[in-house]
């Protein structure tokens, strides 16, 4: 509906309904028309000076032309209906880019081939007059469009749905006679599957006494095999650590006897080496010369026998004074072994095991350059899947892990029992079972605590 014409021109914020021309639209712009209002604003606006753009589309001037109509297609329509000025000046580039279409408007004339929208859309723009008869002309247009084609898809679809009743109908009376037919013989098998359920019934009360009789066989059963698998894995183990220690055994034969000496030649060696020198400090500290004889050795009696190194050190069993320490430790050859982890607990139990380590490693690297005698220190590695990274032991001073299932206690015994018979060998530990043990086969043992009083002393 044409609008009364109007004198005045209108300006940035003034009334947005009116146009130079004193028309007005009676609606909003149809969607299409607008679409390209703002299409044809956004190219040109690349082409404007920031000085040119009204204050609030100066910041889409540096977007593409996509940008400007996804970001700002909304203040860009608020303009165009607002600001005249700035309509006048897409007017003026849309009368460069068309001048074709804005000379047919401006003559009054309207194309017959142009898309009706764009011709809406220039005319919104240019103003000419009865622009507002031409956009709502096409606005209508597409309305009716719309509507006769809502018209013919609602037809459409209710000839279809009308073709869906019939045949929804055809198929419900044949459903109708199937299910009669179905329910008659359904009735049938409902009575004989009620006598069966009954059958059923009974047989599955049976079936679950027989089920808790059968789980009750067989939790005995499985308790039963997990006992044995325990018994067999142990075994297993146990046959794993002897095959390895006897692998281990062939190892060290043939590598003695690639070496052209056996360990019994070696044990003898030491024993001898021990026994020389253990006469050599015997002769030393008691100032002999050699004698050829003398008249009293002919004279027959029976003479004491000299105390051996082990009956000295039979006397550090007789308390913790680091003194019968010392004593032992001054014997020619011995060797010391210490159960590790027996006196790190017994000193220092707050500590870790590593810290405990360090400490007691410590302070047997200053007992050997005191003493110069061997020591062994043996921890217990039987819980361990591999070597135990450590820094290098101090010099004089052996570390040495039991293997997997293997306890100290097993490994200072095999040390003890590698030693020739006579050399003197010391081990601390407080276990009763390993100073039993080390006893039996020729060591002398002490307690923990008199090693531990002995590394205190300056």
């Amino acid at each position: 509906m044409e609008q009364p014409d109007q004198a005045s021109t209108p300006a940035e914020g003034g009334d947005p309904a009116l146009s130079e021309s004193g028309e007005a639209l009676s609606r909003p712009l149809p969607e299409g028309v607008r679409r390209r209002v703002v299409g044809i604003a956004a190219d040109a606006l690349g082409g404007l000076a920031q000085g040119d753009l009204p204050a609030r589309l100066r910041p889409y001037g540096k977007f593409t032309r996509d940008a400007r109509v996804k970001r700002g297609a909304t203040a860009i329509a608020a303009a165009l209906e607002t600001d005249s000025l700035f309509r006048s000046r897409i007017a003026e580039r849309l009368r460069q880019g068309q001048p074709d279409l804005v000379a047919a408007l401006e003559s009054g004339t309207v194309p017959a081939a142009a898309d009706p929208q764009d011709v809406a859309a220039a005319a919104y723009l240019l103003r000419t007059a009865g622009w507002t008869r031409i956009v709502e002309g096409v606005g209508e247009e597409v309305e009716r469009a719309e509507h006769e084609g809502a018209a013919a898809e609602s037809a459409r679809l209710a000839e279809k749905l009308q073709d869906e009743l019939v045949a929804l109908r055809a198929t419900a009376r044949t459903d109708a006679e199937r299910a009669k037919t179905d329910l008659d013989a359904a009735r049938k098998d409902g009575d004989s599957l009620r006598r069966q359920l009954r059958s059923l019934a009974a047989d599955t009360k049976r079936a679950e006494a027989a089920t808790r009789k059968a789980v009750a066989e067989l939790e005995a059963l499985r308790a039963a095999g997990a006992t044995e698998r325990g018994a067999q894995d142990s075994e297993v183990r146990r046959l794993k650590h002897r095959v390895a220690e006897l692998e281990a055994a062939l190892e060290t034969s043939r590598r003695a006897a690639r070496e052209g000496r056996s360990t019994e030649e070696m044990r003898l060696r030491l024993l001898l080496d021990t026994v020389l020198q253990g006469a050599q400090g015997l002769q030393r500290e008691l100032g002999l010369a050699p004698l050829s004889g003398r008249p009293a050795d002919s004279v027959e009696a029976v003479s004491p026998v000299a105390a051996s190194p082990h009956d000295v050190a039979r006397r550090a069993l007789e308390g913790d004074d680091p003194a019968l320490l010392e004593q032992l430790l001054q014997l020619p050859q011995v060797h010391l072994l210490v159960d590790g982890y027996n006196v790190t607990k017994t000193g220092w139990p707050g500590m870790a095991l590593d810290r405990q380590r360090q400490q007691l490693l410590r302070g047997l690297g200053l007992l050997a350059a005191q003493t110069g005698a061997e020591i062994t220190c043996v921890f217990d590695g039987q819980d361990l899947d591999g070597p135990i990274p450590m820094a290098p032991p101090p010099r004089g001073v052996r570390v040495l892990f039991s293997r997997t299932g293997e306890t100290a206690d097993e490994l200072i015994r095999r040390l003890v029992r590698a030693e020739p018979e006579g050399r003197p060998v010391v081990v601390v530990s407080t276990d009763r079972e390993v100073a039993d043990g080390v006893r039996k086969s020729g060591a002398r043992p002490v307690p923990s605590t008199m090693l531990l009083r002995r590394l205190i002393r300056p």
